[in-house]
């Protein structure tokens, strides 16, 4: 009489106590995947942008030089919360939830901040959505960040709401 063993499959997975087969860890790479999808988004719009610029000369007395203060603000306003969010990060490593809270607040504020500046901007600038190729493109360049943005500020508000149970 012979009798067969089940052959267990040759694997670099373990088993853990519940009999799930555990995985690599990929999240680093779908963080780094989107990421590179997003700066790939971002350089397609800056690369028509300019390419529109540098392309369609500008109608005899139109006035595109923009000014730098509103954008030089949301430079920073982005530079600063880039800074906070780390600092709320480095505040649920060392398990003080009520610091990473207070920073993840401080960093949706400064991202709503980007945002008023920004509809400040639109309502200043001296073109139109649909002027032209050029105003176009820098619309929709500058409210896909704005969309980004804005959904950034949702996800972290949303992110300290439930840090609040």
């Amino acid at each position: 009489m012979t009798s067969t063993l089940p052959v267990q499959p040759e694997s670099s997975h373990a088993i853990d106590s519940h009999g799930h087969e555990e995985h690599a860890d990929h999240r680093m790479f779908g963080l780094a995947t989107f990421l590179v999808a997003d700066a790939m988004t971002f350089a397609g719009f800056f690369a028509a942008y300019l390419t529109f610029k540098a392309v369609n000369p500008l109608p005899e007395g139109a006035i595109y030089e923009l000014e730098l203060p509103l954008p030089i603000l949301n430079t920073v306003l982005l530079l600063v919360s880039s800074a906070t969010f780390h600092k709320a990060g480095q505040a649920i490593r060392q398990n003080l939830q009520g610091r990473c809270r207070n920073w993840l607040l401080v960093t949706a504020g400064l991202g709503l901040a980007f945002l008023v500046s920004q509809m400040v901007e639109y309502f200043t600038l001296p073109f139109g959505l649909t002027d032209n190729l050029y105003a176009s493109t820098f619309f929709a360049a500058t409210g896909f960040h704005g969309l980004h943005v804005t959904l950034g500020a949702l996800m972290i508000l949303i992110v300290w709401w439930h840090s609040l149970w």
